[in-house]
């Protein structure tokens, strides 16, 4: 299926059908199941997009041409440290505490 909205359709179809009074009980358990697999694919794709929403909100400047929103702001990570661009000043650089 292509989109979000062609699953979500998808999905209330598969509900209607399992309500039906005329379905046998196998052909509700194969609706059932693909049913659970679009839901989770659904939830999946409504956190990716909740999760970018909320950056676009917590950006500080509004989106302007100049200002393009940042939505891969931890893709690249220091080796080392593992950390994104982690400050180096004011911290302690050595590894004896």
């Amino acid at each position: 299926m292509s989109n979000f909205e062609d699953k979500l359709n998808r999905l209330e179809q598969l509900s209607s059908d399992i309500k039906r009074s005329d379905i046998s009980l196998e052909d509700a358990l194969k609706d059932f199941e693909e049913g659970i697999k679009l839901a989770k694919g659904l939830e999946k794709e409504l956190n990716a997009i909740e999760g970018k929403i909320q950056i676009l909100m917590n950006e500080p400047n509004p989106m302007a041409e100049d200002n393009p929103p940042q939505l891969d702001l931890f893709g690249a990570t220091n080796i080392q440290t593992g950390s994104a661009g982690a400050p180096t000043q004011g911290l302690r650089q050595d590894s004896n505490f």
